[in-house]
């Protein structure tokens, strides 16, 4: 796969409106002893929807566009958050994915966004990415600032940022780092436009080759907020398990694009059935025991552009999305 797109440098105006416009979003900026800018977009302010669009789509790596519009196509919940992106694989699975796990004493988070695609380490004496999925991607960007997307309740200490600046070989005072907490009506709607990326998350568990899918959208409903953590959580997987309707536009044989459309719903997963928070609560609170095929969008079409046909698998189950919303 051949990208030239720099999701670093796509993103930087994003960024910019957020610290020009940071009063006007609800949005709190820190400037760290290092130079480090850090945006809190819910712990100690209140943030909202607009502040959370945005951020989604920084998580995109500027390659996506998130919308919000009233819809019908749940029973109760019409908010709804639409993404695009112009380079699904680009920008879902090389920037939006949380694929970069961070850590210092008892802080973790794991980290999303286009800082992904810089950051570096030496492996056997040679110089690799973070992340295994970018020498699959073939893709590494070079840019002099960047942004990272953590969703945490806290601000990370000062050691995560610094091993996110060496990692990404810029200077703290190049990095931006927002945070955005799940139980915030911003961090909500960064999860809830994640419905496009777990789709393309699942069809690379399911080995379908990324360079075939070549464009797609998705749309789920917007969740109500949760102060528990759990809970919170639990109801922005389950606007996507429940609700989430993605699109995608695939090359090669109808054979292939049929049986990624049948794979692809979360009710293909043996853990579908229930909220997530109880799932979580069932593992005992032990992400890794979930069957990771139930992430990904309730409804899927997927269309083959060669033939031109379409498949259709999965469905939205209202009842479950009151369950899990609190109806």
């Amino acid at each position: 796969m051949q990208y030239q797109a720099s999701v670093n440098k796509l993103t930087q105006p994003l960024v910019q409106h957020l610290l020009d416009n940071a009063d006007k979003l609800r949005l709190g900026i820190e400037k760290l002893d290092n130079g480090c800018t850090i945006i809190d977009a819910g712990i100690n302010v209140v943030g909202g929807l607009e502040a959370g669009r945005i951020i989604t789509e920084i998580c995109l790596g500027g390659l996506g566009t998130v919308s919000l519009s009233q819809s019908s196509y749940t029973d109760n919940w019409p908010l709804t958050v639409n993404v695009h992106a112009s380079n699904p694989v680009l920008a879902c699975m090389g920037s939006q994915y949380a694929g970069w796990s961070l850590s210092h004493e008892k802080y973790y988070a794991l980290g999303s966004g286009p800082a992904r695609t810089l950051a570096t380490k030496v492996k056997n004496d040679q110089v690799v990415s973070v992340e295994e999925l970018f020498n699959e991607l073939a893709y590494r960007d070079s840019a002099d600032q960047t942004v990272l997307v953590i969703e945490n309740d806290a601000i990370p200490p000062i050691e995560i940022v610094e091993k996110v600046a060496s990692a990404c070989g810029v200077t703290a005072d190049k990095l931006t780092i927002i945070v955005t907490p799940t139980s915030s009506l911003a961090g909500g709607i960064q999860v809830v436009g994640r419905v496009l990326e777990v789709a393309l998350h699942k069809a690379h568990a399911l080995h379908f080759p990324l360079e075939n899918i070549i464009d797609g959208s998705g749309s789920a409903p917007v969740c109500p907020p949760h102060p528990n953590f759990v809970k919170a959580m639990g109801r922005t997987n389950d606007s996507i398990l429940f609700a989430g309707q993605v699109h995608l536009f695939v090359k090669g044989s109808d054979e292939e694009a049929e049986k990624l459309a049948k794979a692809l719903p979360s009710s293909t997963s043996k853990d579908y059935g229930k909220p997530f928070a109880d799932i979580f609560k069932a593992y005992e609170y032990d992400f890794f025991k979930i069957d990771g095929m139930l992430f990904s969008p309730a409804s899927v079409i997927v269309t083959a552009v060669e033939s031109g046909k379409s498949f259709r698998a999965g469905k939205l189950d209202n009842a479950l999305l009151d369950l899990s919303f609190g109806a």
